[in-house]
């Protein structure tokens, strides 16, 4: 069985999702930047690639017919890692993808993502880098999906979603957990091919949800 390749397997999405497809026993790659991050994961069984998205990372697809961009620059940092991380390795991410022949892509974005002019926000260079990768990534030819939660929470998940948006801004926001766990389901799915959701949390079980969006 091929692998699912994990970029941003340190962050804090990437890290439950590496954590649910090792406890189904599928094989997965978790691309992190350090070595003593590697090493971590490797203690725990995982396997684990060093990889820089500011430079070449190519072969940490070597063997993987899936792929999860879930890589971000951070709110710590300025506008250029932004650029270079949201935008640039993703774009590279998928021309490497497109290489590699990946079966299928599945990008991280975010609410906004798709007009970052609808929303007021202190994010909006982040959203511009995202709404271009999604871009990329749609014109490519490769099979995608592309996930845009809304205001990410590290509350506990309860498998509960919506992909439809409320009208009430308040209600725009999920779980971490949540997002890992449609990601999960979206990777266990061989015929799902080319949708683009919204995510929030809500009343319908995951597989509900997304099965009632394709």
């Amino acid at each position: 069985m091929k692998k699912t390749l994990i970029i941003g397997a340190n962050g804090q999405i990437g890290k439950i999702v590496v954590e649910l497809l090792h406890n189904q026993d599928r094989p997965v790659v978790a691309m992190v930047r350090s070595k003593q991050q590697a090493e971590k994961l490797e203690n725990m069984g995982v396997e684990a690639v060093v990889g820089d998205l500011e430079t070449d990372f190519e072969h940490a697809f070597k063997d993987c017919d899936k792929v999860v961009f879930s890589a971000g620059s951070g709110g710590n940092t300025g506008d250029d890692k932004t650029l270079l991380i949201d935008l640039w390795a993703a774009k590279k991410a998928v021309d490497y993808s497109l290489k590699e022949g990946i079966q299928h892509f599945v990008m991280v974005s975010g609410l906004g993502a798709q007009d970052p002019d609808e929303f007021e926000s202190e994010i909006k260079p982040y959203l511009v880098a995202k709404y271009f990768a999604d871009q990329y990534l749609l014109s490519s030819g490769l099979n995608y999906t592309i996930l845009r939660p809304g205001s990410l929470t590290n509350d506990k998940g309860n498998g509960l979603i919506t992909t439809t948006r409320s009208t009430s801004t308040n209600d725009l926001f999920i779980s971490r957990e949540d997002v890992a766990k449609s990601i999960e389901y979206y990777i266990n799915r061989d015929e799902v091919s080319n949708q683009i959701f919204e995510l929030y949390h809500g009343n319908e079980v995951i597989s509900s949800a997304l099965t009632a969006s394709n």
